[in-house]
């Protein structure tokens, strides 16, 4: 990947939906360009696909948490297999120092998040987790 590929991967990210026309304008190249840079990168495996962010606050019946992870020994793989198929978990992210991971949890209640929270919890490998629940966002 050079420059271009990078300035066509944060215009994609700001807009996924902006035309191949509009990028090669912005970027001043050709759309023949911008289009084969973007078929490159799909079928690499640089873009998995495209999707919408939706505002923190436009659900405000969901109730969403972060736990942190510490792993035992070598299970890291495992679990991330594992936390894949949790259905709480919207999100997973590798960390370092203290925690190993970091899962965005999403519910609509607290009942689900307590038996979201048990069921992480008795995914052999996880040594511990700590959760924080989001009460309000500052900046989006």
């Amino acid at each position: 990947m050079d420059s271009l590929d990078h300035q066509i991967l944060a215009l994609l990210r700001g807009d996924a939906r902006a035309s191949v026309a509009t990028l090669a304008k912005k970027l001043g190249v050709s759309r023949g360009t911008v289009n084969n840079r973007i078929a490159r990168m799909e079928q690499s495996g640089v873009i998995l696909g495209y999707s919408i962010r939706v505002r923190p606050d436009s659900r405000p019946e969901e109730i969403v948490a972060w736990t942190s992870i510490a792993i035992e020994g070598h299970e890291t793989q495992r679990i991330i297999a594992a936390l894949s198929g949790e259905p709480a978990v919207s999100e997973l992210h590798d960390t370092n120092g203290r925690w190993d991971m970091l899962a965005q949890l999403r519910v609509l209640t607290m009942a689900e998040l307590a038996e979201a929270l048990e069921r992480i919890r008795l995914i052999k490998g996880i040594a511990a987790t700590e959760t924080s629940i989001h009460l309000k966002s500052l900046k989006f």
